[in-house]
């Protein structure tokens, strides 16, 4: 048992079988067979070895006819490997003497291989533990055949380990399957693990170099209350967690019995609850919590995500999704807001003469300096406002030229949307967050000019 620690980024309890992601991308579906079956099994696995060796040589040939004799050596040095008479021999040990499935005794010892190799500590050897993952790769892909689940194709629930995953990535998950994930490395401002808990998969991340210890199909735990994840834990501690997932789903499940009740304080003052995302796919649960709409939507995802700034269509596509989340119930969309502590490569682009973002250019003023970025996103807000009661908010004024400068673009977008005959929604409201002291002492003047403020 291996008890590894990382930061917790969404809590929860889960106690299962990995997969793991970059060297697999599909599960291993059992790791030990009957004392019967053995004979059988080791069959399978020297037949499918002898097909792996036929399809590297293949390989071997074609790199040499059409590369050269120098790359068709590479693949020469990948048979070698894959006839090591040491490796053949512990991995058949593994399958007669203790029962263990072909694909998990296949990946315990290539694994274990590569993790010597990585810790030797040069960049040669490290390179070839890349070999012997690929070879793993091979092995698994003939054992496994028609019986190979990849990870979008899940029919049975595991844990998801991994270097690192995007957010799009994390957003596609199979909550169904995917009971949770850990990642060598992140922190708890990433958006990988802010979508982890909106999405309410137990989640530790930043976890260090961790995933040559551990092969798909074995058990493991994560705790993303206390950032723990343990690796092949012994009965007591697996009896332990299990009964701990117990008495968390109990709780969850008496939680959730709230989510109808009104909100509403002792004396019976009512109180609107609205969700605060980031990500589209939040807003639903949300929904699911009883909230009353979105009073905040922050769409740096989109910039944050990607290497190129995001479309119109993104815009619209990411927003339609929310709205319809939240049916009959406000949207608040906030303009991009980004400064120097999460400015994305794509807009540094569009910056390059600042010197300290945090203290210049950011939110409202990016915007205003970069006026097609800005009304990309305004066209989409007002397309998508048509399914919806959306609202636009502007992050960071600080004064009422921001202001009146800000909605002068937003009313020319609104007239190239009616000239082309574009759908869109004309009588959006709009807001602005008080988050610097101007702001505070020009509340007087922004509320005749605005319709709602936010306090930031």
């Amino acid at each position: 048992m291996q008890v590894k620690r990382g930061i917790a980024v969404s809590p929860g309890v889960v106690t299962g079988e990995v997969v793991v992601l970059g060297t697999e991308e599909f599960r291993i579906p059992q790791r030990f067979v009957s004392i019967d079956a053995v004979e059988t099994e080791l069959g399978r696995f020297r037949s499918t070895l002898d097909t792996v060796w036929e399809e590297i040589k293949e390989n071997e040939r074609l790199a040499r006819e059409q590369l050269g004799d120098q790359f068709g050596a590479i693949f020469g040095a990948h048979l070698q490997m894959a006839r090591d008479p040491k490796l053949i021999a512990e991995i058949e040990g593994l399958i007669s003497e203790k029962s263990l499935s072909p694909e998990y005794a296949s990946s315990r010892v290539l694994r274990r291989f590569a993790r010597d190799l990585q810790n030797l500590g040069n960049q040669y050897h490290a390179e070839r533990a890349v070999d012997i993952f690929d070879l793993e790769k091979r092995i698994l892909r003939h054992l496994l055949g028609e019986r190979r689940e990849e990870l979008l194709h899940l029919r049975a629930p595991v844990i998801v380990l991994a270097h690192n995953l995007t957010p799009s990535e994390t957003a596609n998950l199979d909550r169904e399957f995917v009971m949770g994930f850990a990642t060598e490395v992140g922190g708890h401002t990433s958006h990988t693990a802010i979508l982890a808990g909106a999405l309410e998969i137990p989640a530790v991340v930043g976890l260090g170099h961790f995933l040559s210890d551990v092969s798909g199909g074995e058990m493991v735990i994560i705790d993303g209350n206390h950032g723990e994840v343990i690796l092949e834990p012994d009965d007591e501690t697996l009896a332990k967690y299990r009964d701990l997932e117990i008495r968390v789903h109990s709780v969850t499940e008496r939680l959730a019995s709230l989510k109808t009740l009104p909100a509403e304080t002792i004396d019976g003052e009512s109180i609107t609850l609205l969700g605060n995302i980031e990500f589209p796919e939040e807003a639903e649960v949300c929904r699911e919590r009883g909230s009353k709409g979105i009073g905040l939507y922050r769409t740096e995802f989109l910039y944050l995500e990607r290497n190129q700034i995001p479309s119109e269509e993104d815009h619209y596509e990411a927003y339609r999704k929310v709205i319809a989340a939240a049916p009959d119930h406000p949207v608040t969309i906030r303009t991009l807001d980004v400064g120097a502590d999460k400015v994305p490569e794509t807009i540094g682009e569009l910056a390059p003469d600042v010197v300290n973002p945090q203290l210049g250019l950011r939110s409202i003023r990016l915007s205003l300096h970069n006026i097609p970025l800005f009304k990309t996103q305004l066209r989409a807000i007002l397309r998508a406002a048509v399914d919806g009661d959306v609202r636009v908010m502007f992050p960071l004024v600080s004064n009422l030229m921001e202001l009146r400068q800000a909605r002068m673009i937003l009313g020319d977008v609104m007239d190239d949307l009616e000239e082309q005959q574009v759908p869109f929604r004309r009588d959006v409201q709009v807001g602005i967050m008080v988050e610097v002291p101007a702001a505070v002492m020009l509340a007087e003047e922004f509320a005749r000019e605005v319709d709602f403020f936010s306090i930031g």
